[in-house]
């Protein structure tokens, strides 16, 4: 039972869920949610995620089995499908509530997140529009929390999640790119190969980057400071990005990413 567990978490993609979960628990927080809107907003992002990631590992079975991944449980057959299956559907039904339960209209942007991320598992993944649905799910993010404290996310802030979101698709699936070229998949980073896909992302992420601190208010000569230190690091990880050698400009552009995530819940 415990090996069966653990192999059903390793399916569920457990590292970008909690992620994901996290990030919105910081922005609950950082949108002073009470203890108990914080906890169902965070509880519904979880069980989202979850489901999102069996869905995928359930979509991907065939594909992972043809190159042999080793870290993939229902491709190698140790774990069962049924037994994914019924996971998942726990899980979305589990999301539909809790996020029914933050509230009418946020309920419903949360669950449209979670099925533009259920639309790249099931078909968009393999296509030029394969960025849309991280468009979709991380612009949407801080509208949900913000909607479960009865206010509207600013529209920079949204831009900025939306391209943060476009961005962590790139640099994803970078590592990826010669397995899902031997099983077919052809989303845009794909087709404008690795190199390019990580120019693009830290492109995307210095955009991002000024809408944050556009966006965020400026209050005093210090948050100025911050503001400045924040620009010249991110050109600083951009030129790296441009110019580094070897696997330099991916962790360069992770680097801006991490900047991101904390300045949008900083903001």
């Amino acid at each position: 039972m415990k090996t069966s567990g653990r192999l059903l978490l390793q399916a569920a993609h457990l590292g970008p869920a909690l992620a994901v979960t996290t990030l919105s628990a910081l922005l609950a927080a950082a949108a002073d949610l009470s203890l108990a809107n914080g906890v169902l907003v965070t509880a519904a992002v979880l069980t989202g995620q979850l489901s999102v990631g069996w869905c995928n590992d359930l979509r991907d079975r065939g594909r992972d089995g043809a190159v042999g991944r080793p870290d993939k449980p229902l491709a190698n057959g140790t774990l069962s499908v049924r037994t994914v299956r019924q996971a998942c559907a726990l899980a979305l039904a589990a999301t539909v509530v809790l996020s029914v339960a933050c509230g009418l209209l946020a309920g419903s942007v949360h669950l449209l997140c979670v099925a533009s991320a259920w639309a790249y598992n099931l078909w968009l993944k393999g296509t030029l529009a394969s960025w849309v649905p991280y468009a979709v799910s991380f612009g949407g993010l801080p509208v949900f929390v913000d909607l479960v404290g009865g206010s509207w996310a600013p529209p920079g802030v949204v831009a900025a999640g939306a391209l943060l979101g476009v961005a962590a698709h790139l640099l994803n699936v970078v590592p990826d790119l010669a397995d899902d070229a031997a099983t077919g998949v052809r989303g845009l980073p794909h087709r404008i190969g690795g190199r390019a896909s990580i120019l693009l992302a830290v492109a995307l992420l210095v955009v991002a980057t000024a809408l944050l601190l556009v966006t965020g208010p400026v209050r005093s000569e210090s948050n100025v400071a911050v503001a400045l230190v924040v620009g010249i690091g991110v050109a600083g990880l951009a030129v790296l990005a441009l110019v580094g050698p070897g696997r330099a400009p991916f962790y360069a552009a992770v680097g801006i990413a991490f900047v991101n995530v904390v300045t949008l819940v900083a903001r």
